[in-house]
């Protein structure tokens, strides 16, 4: 039995603004769009993965009758080429620290535009 990461929420402000960026500087397709009242909810991946960001609307968990925890987990992704990876997101505007070695591995992290960082190991 193998077990996998299907999707991570991130719960937004603005998801037609977070969509734009998953898909238009990280290189992300939309699989999936869900209409929820007055609000959508994406759900953005690579082509080739089945792993996707869901990303809900925080108006969506206004009245939160679960007490979730609307912080955003830590997500890393992981590449093959680091350099080449911070140097395409940089390319397309995509705010990114440089390459270092944390807790022993390789990586470097960057921000959406909600000011939310993400690591990338490579």
């Amino acid at each position: 039995m193998s077990i996998r990461v299907g999707y991570v929420v991130l719960y937004v402000n603005d998801a037609e603004a977070c969509r734009k960026f998953w898909i238009e500087q990280i290189g992300m397709v939309e699989k999936e769009r869900t209409e929820v009242g007055d609000h959508c909810v994406i759900k953005v991946g690579f082509v080739d993965q089945l792993f996707a960001f869901e990303l809900v609307p925080l108006a969506l968990m206004a009245d939160n009758p679960d007490g979730l925890d609307l912080a955003t987990p830590s997500v890393a992704l992981h590449v093959d080429d680091l350099k080449e990876t911070r140097d395409l997101f940089v390319e397309r505007g995509v705010e990114a620290i440089e390459i270092g070695e944390h807790g022993g591995v390789r990586s470097f992290a960057f921000k959406d535009p909600e000011d939310r960082w993400f690591a990338v190991t490579g």
